[in-house]
């Protein structure tokens, strides 16, 4: 098996390009990446890099092929002809989609450009880049409006109502059409991948669940609560891009919430490794939890918090005092001895049996909420919106991220 994310054991960042000083490519990436390498890690993970849409949500973007021209640091660099015409030889599969919605061509030559050197920075400095394909794209988007054959009229997606939310969850996604996706051989699922892996090492693919069974609900239906449950394709999607590729799929599967064991046989008949969340394993009577420290398993991608939850020191001023002395008890187990409790919970996840382990850059900063990325289901001014201010990453952050890391063997 050669998914590099159950090689070995090894840790990483959570950061989205947006939220680097200057909320740009250059300079601060290359910066970034330096601290990474000081601090002993091996992973920076990004969110989607599509253009955002009108909330500033990358799980949104108006194309699942191209980048965002906002992260250019110099979005006004000359493109030469010669380089302009192989990059559309490269991007036939997808260009002339993203050019009949409206977009540039020669912005996608220079993100490709500046990617690329950023990219090769990363790994001549022993930092490989991890990033994130959501499942659905954008309504209205450059992929929907190119391929309405492929997607069902009528219907969209979200998520069914549960103890979070009576109404449930009204996304708007257009929803796949699974029979013609199958008569293509999931060609475009395949191309997909193909195009994520000329930015990424490896891939984090959003609501898994989706490829089992979906919610869909009525386009004109205002909330989720009267839709319905469809089966999902299963594993051809994933054998065609396997097939696509020649070699084993480099992805971890977003596998949270209510999962089904229908869920986790695919998850693991297809040999790909599943997340689990730190701050998720403290709830009290929840014993049989995949959360729980003691249950992680080795094939797997732990995260102390995710770009959906509270940072590590918001997570815990909220906290329950149950929930804190069953961490606590955690700490004790794991022979973590930090006086801070981010820290505490950024060494937990350190120690992990999961093969890579990703603490966000707001963790170890000990954030609380005002650095929290996103709250879902709300069209929140703050959402997507936190930045990193210059030289708050430090050298002694970076020693300290060093030293749990390589005392967690990593």
């Amino acid at each position: 098996m050669d998914n590099p994310l159950v090689i070995g054991r090894s840790s990483g960042i959570l950061m989205h390009p947006t939220s680097l000083p200057g909320g740009r490519l250059g300079s601060a990436a290359f910066a970034f990446v330096d601290w990474l390498a000081a601090a002993g890690q091996t992973w920076w993970q990004m969110l989607p890099l599509g253009p955002p849409d009108e909330h500033r949500s990358p799980y949104a973007a108006q194309s699942v092929f191209a980048g965002d021209p906002a992260l250019l640091a110099d979005p006004g660099a000359r493109v030469e002809p010669s380089e302009r015409d192989a990059f559309l030889r490269r991007s036939a599969s997808w260009i002339g989609d993203w050019q009949a919605w409206g977009g540039d061509v020669d912005d996608q030559v220079r993100f490709d450009r500046e990617w690329s050197a950023l990219r090769a920075y990363a790994a001549a400095h022993g930092v490989r880049l991890l990033g994130d394909i959501p499942i659905y794209v954008a309504p209205g988007g450059a992929d929907h409006r190119a391929h309405p054959e492929l997607f069902r009229p009528g219907l969209v997606a979200g998520a069914p109502p549960d103890i979070y939310s009576d109404d449930g969850q009204h996304w708007g996604n257009p929803l796949y059409d699974w029979p013609a996706m199958r008569r293509r051989h999931y060609r475009w699922w395949a191309q997909r991948l193909q195009r994520s892996l000329e930015h990424f090492d490896a891939m984090r693919i959003d609501h898994f669940r989706g490829f089992v069974s979906y919610w869909a609900i009525r386009a004109d239906e205002r909330s989720a609560r009267n839709g319905f449950w469809q089966r999902g394709p299963g594993a051809a999607p994933f054998h065609a891009m396997r097939g696509a590729l020649g070699r084993d799929l480099p992805l971890v599967v977003e596998d949270l919430g209510v999962i089904t064991a229908p869920v986790r046989r695919l998850r693991d008949e297809l040999g790909l490794p599943g997340m689990v969340v730190t701050q998720f394993g403290f709830t009290p009577g929840d014993d049989a939890s995949p959360h729980r420290f003691e249950h992680h398993p080795r094939h797997a991608v732990v995260y102390a918090s995710t770009h959906d939850h509270p940072p590590a020191a918001a997570w815990w001023a909220q906290a329950s005092e149950p929930e804190r002395a069953l961490a606590q008890a955690a700490f004790a187990r794991a022979g973590v001895e930090q006086r801070e409790p981010h820290w505490a919970l950024v060494e937990l996840t350190l120690r992990s049996p999961a093969a890579t382990a990703i603490v966000s850059a707001q963790d170890v900063l000990g954030l609380g909420d005002d650095g929290r990325m996103n709250t879902p289901g709300t069209e929140s001014t703050a959402n997507w919106n936190w930045r990193l201010r210059e030289g708050q990453l430090d050298g002694a952050l970076a020693a300290r991220l060093r030293a749990l890391s390589e005392r967690a063997g990593r």
